[in-house]
């Protein structure tokens, strides 16, 4: 699938996301929290790196991959959210 870049973050708490810098993916990782306003966006630790902070204002965009979901909902970002 195509990932697309997200500009709601607060939209994706809890989703798996990847973190570019100049169109590289400097991070993957899931979303602990973001501010309302997309400033600001937490990606939880895991085994390779602590809880992190990313801010829009230094260049970081989120990108996501919409993936099929198990259960009774398919995707779990609609059209709507990805394209605006």
């Amino acid at each position: 699938m195509t990932s697309y870049r997200h500009h709601e973050w607060a939209r994706l708490i809890g989703a798996p996301v990847d973190i570019k810098k100049h169109g590289e993916v400097i991070r993957t990782g899931i979303v602990d929290d973001a501010m309302p306003d997309s400033t600001m966006i937490w990606i939880a630790s895991d085994d390779q790196s602590s809880r992190t902070l990313y801010e829009a204002s230094e260049g970081f965009q989120i990108w996501v991959e919409p993936k099929q979901l198990e259960g009774t909902v398919t995707y779990r970002l609609t059209g709507k959210a990805l394209h605006g």
